[in-house]
C-alpha cells in the first residue's frame, strides 16, 4: 500500500494552522487566563478531530456499489481509522509544544523527577482503562464472526411468488449487505486500539516532561498538567468506545438467509453514547490562581463593576453584538442560498463568506465611531497602543492569507478542466472588497477621537484601540480561512488539475480538497469566536465620580 506524498499535504497544513492558532493564545503572555483558554481550545479541537463517524460502517460490503461507500479495502480502512486517532493525538501534542519556552535570564529547575502518575487523574485514568478493556473484549469477540457476501436484489418477474399465489407487482426485491471476515476487521481495530494506547502514553509523557511555564507558580503548573491529562484521557476514552461501536455495528449485521432481517440494532453503540455523555460531564480541574482570585476578568464582571468606564462598557457590548450579527448573517445567507427550488450559484458561497466579514468589520468600525462620539473629545490626544496586534495574532493572520492564496491557486488550476467551476473570480473580487473594508475599519480605529485619560483612566484609549484592532485582524484571519474553505469545497476537482491521479480501475477517487476545506471551515469558526478576555485585563478602572464629565 503506497500513498502519494500529496496525500499528507492536508494534515500537514491543518497541523501548522492548529499550531499557530494555539500558539496565538499564549504568545504574548502565558498567564493563568490565557493558559486556561489555550487548554480549552486544545480540548475542543482535539474532540472535533477524533470523530470516527466516517468509519462506523467499516467492513460492511454494500449491495449497491454506486451508493454510500463503506471502508472495506486495506487502504480505506487504514485511512478511516488512522486519521482521527493520529489527528487527536497530534492536537494534544501540539498543545504542549505550543507553550513558549522560558525567556527569563534565570531558569529555575525542579529537583524532583516528574512522572506521569504525579499528574494523572486517578478516577478518570481507571475509567479510561476500563473502557479500553471493554473495547478490546468487543474486538476479540468479532474476530470469531464469519464474513458473508452481499445478497443482490432479486429482479422483478411476472410469475406469482410460490408462497403467496398473487402476481408480482413488478418491483425489484430488496438485497442485503455483507461483511468482511471478522478476524480481518478485528486486526485493524485491535491495531488502532494499540496505536491509541501507545500514543496516549507518549502524549502523557510529553505532558509530564514539558518545561515549567515561568509565568505560573508551582501549583498552577502542576494543575495545568492535570488539566491536559484530563482532556486527553476523556477524548481517547470516547475514541476507544467508538472503536467498540464500530465492532458492534459489524456484529449486528444480520447474516443472509431465507428469512433475513431488514432491521437491526447496535447495542454496543448505546455504550458509546453513554461514554460520550459521561466524558462530557466529567469535571475539568481549574487553576488555583483563578480560583483564589476574588473576581475574574470577564464581560459580565466588567459590566457589573461600577468603576468600569462607559467607553469600556460600550466596547464590551460591541463584542457581544458581533457574535449576534455573525450568527444572523450566516443563518440568513445560507438559508437564502439553499432555499428549495433554487440551485446555488458558483459565486454564492464566496460572496456569503465575504458578506459576513464586511458586516462584522462595519460593526467594529461603527462601534469605535460611537465610542469616540459619546466619550471622546477633540482635544484629547490619540493614544495608539505600543503593540496594536500581538505577534501571535499577526503571524496567524499572515499564515491565513497564505492559505487563501494557496486555495486560490487550486481554484485557478481547476479552470483548465473541462467541467471546472469558475468560483475564483468571485472570490478574488470579494477578497478585495473585504480588504478595503478592513483597511477602512483600521483607519477608523486609528483616527477616531481620543478619550480623556483623567480620573484614573490612564491607558484606556490605547487599550480600547488594541481591542478593536484585535477584532479586525481576527475577523480578517477568519475570513481568509473561511474563503479558502469555500473555494476548496466548491472546486474540489481542481486537485486533479495539479496532481493528476495515477492509472487505476477507479481513477476519479475522492479528492482531499473537500476534507481540507471542512477542516479550515471549523478553524475559521473557532478563530471568529475567540474572545478578547486577555485584553480586557488591560482596561483601567477609573473613578466613577469623574466618568460623567467625559460623556458628550
Amino acid at each position: 500500500m503506497s500513498l502519494p506524498p500529496m496525500f499528507f499535504l492536508g494534515p500537514v497544513v491543518g497541523a501548522v494552522i492548529v499550531y499557530l492558532f494555539l500558539r496565538m493564545q499564549v504568545w504574548s503572555k502565558p498567564d493563568s487566563q490565557s493558559v486556561a483558554s489555550h487548554g480549552l481550545w486544545v480540548g475542543i479541537i482535539g474532540w472535533m478531530a477524533s470523530s470516527l463517524q466516517g468509519a462506523m460502517n467499516t467492513g460492511i460490503l454494500r449491495v449497491n456499489p454506486m451508493g454510500a461507500s463503506a471502508p472495506t479495502t486495506p487502504e480505506q480502512i487504514a485511512g478511516a481509522l488512522a486519521w482521527p486517532i493520529l489527528a487527536c493525538l497530534a492536537v494534544h501534542a501540539l498543545g504542549q509544544m505550543s507553550y513558549p519556552a522560558p525567556k527569563a535570564p534565570r531558569r529555575y529547575a525542579e529537583l524532583t523527577v516528574r512522572r506521569i502518575r504525579d499528574f494523572l487523574p486517578r478516577k478518570l485514568a481507571w475509567t479510561t482503562a476500563a473502557i479500553f478493556a471493554f473495547a478490546a473484549l468487543v474486538i476479540a469477540w468479532i474476530s470469531t464472526l464469519p464474513g458473508h457476501t452481499p445478497v443482490q436484489p432479486t429482479p422483478p418477474t411476472q410469475a406469482p411468488p410460490p408462497d403467496t399465489g398473487y402476481p408480482d407487482n413488478g418491483y425489484m426485491g430488496q438485497g442485503q449487505e455483507g461483511r468482511i471476515p471478522g478476524w480481518e476487521l478485528a486486526a485493524w481495530l485491535g491495531g488502532a486500539l494499540l496505536v491509541l494506547a501507545a500514543g496516549t502514553l507518549l502524549v502523557l509523557l510529553l505532558i509530564a516532561r514539558r518545561r515549567q511555564l515561568e509565568t505560573l507558580d508551582g501549583d498552577d503548573n502542576r494543575t495545568l498538567r492535570a488539566i491536559a491529562s484530563n482532556r486527553l484521557l476523556r477524548t481517547v476514552a470516547t475514541i476507544a468506545a467508538g472503536l467498540a461501536s464500530i465492532a458492534g455495528n459489524f456484529a449486528a449485521q444480520p447474516a443472509p438467509g431465507a428469512l433475513w432481517q431488514s432491521s437491526w440494532f447496535n447495542y454496543v453503540g448505546m455504550v458509546n453514547m453513554a461514554v460520550l455523555l459521561v466524558m462530557w460531564w466529567w469535571r475539568v480541574p481549574e487553576l488555583p490562581s483563578l480560583l483564589k482570585a476574588a473576581t475574574t476578568t470577564s464581560a459580565a464582571t466588567l459590566r457589573a463593576d461600577p468603576r468600569t468606564h462607559g467607553a469600556a462598557r460600550l466596547s464590551i457590548s460591541v463584542g457581544a453584538a458581533l457574535g449576534v450579527l455573525g450568527v444572523v448573517a450566516l443563518v440568513t445567507g445560507y438559508a437564502a442560498i439553499l432555499m428549495p427550488a433554487r440551485t446555488p450559484e458558483l459565486w454564492a458561497f464566496p460572496s456569503m463568506t465575504g458578506m459576513v466579514a464586511v458586516i462584522l468589520l462595519a460593526a467594529i468600525a461603527a462601534g469605535d465611531l460611537l465610542i469616540g462620539r459619546n466619550y471622546g473629545t477633540s482635544g484629547a490626544p490619540l493614544r495608539w497602543p505600543r503593540q496594536p496586534v500581538s505577534k501571535g495574532l499577526f503571524s496567524f493572520a499572515i499564515g491565513s492569507a497564505l492559505v487563501l492564496a494557496a486555495a486560490l491557486a487550486f481554484a485557478v488550476a481547476g479552470e483548465v478542466q473541462p467541467f471546472g467551476s469558475k468560483t475564483w473570480p468571485a472570490a478574488v473580487l470579494v477578497s478585495m472588497v473585504v480588504a478595503l473594508a478592513g483597511s477602512a475599519a483600521v483607519l477608523t480605529v486609528r483616527r477616531r477621537r481620543g478619550i480623556p485619560e483623567t480620573g484614573g483612566n490612564a491607558g484606556l484609549d490605547a487599550a480600547l484601540r488594541a481591542i478593536s484592532m484585535y477584532r479586525i485582524v481576527r475577523t480578517l484571519s477568519a475570513y481568509c480561512l473561511g474563503q479558502a474553505a469555500a473555494l476548496l469545497i466548491s472546486t474540489g476537482n481542481a486537485w486533479y488539475g495539479v496532481f493528476p491521479p495515477g492509472p487505476s480501475p477507479d481513477p476519479i477517487g475522492p479528492s482531499p480538497a473537500g476534507t481540507i476545506g471542512m477542516v479550515l471551515a471549523v478553524i475559521a469558526v473557532l478563530v471568529a469566536v475567540t474572545p478578547v478576555r486577555s485584553l480586557f485585563r488591560t482596561l483601567p478602572r477609573g473613578n466613577t465620580a469623574k466618568q460623567g464629565e467625559h460623556a458628550q
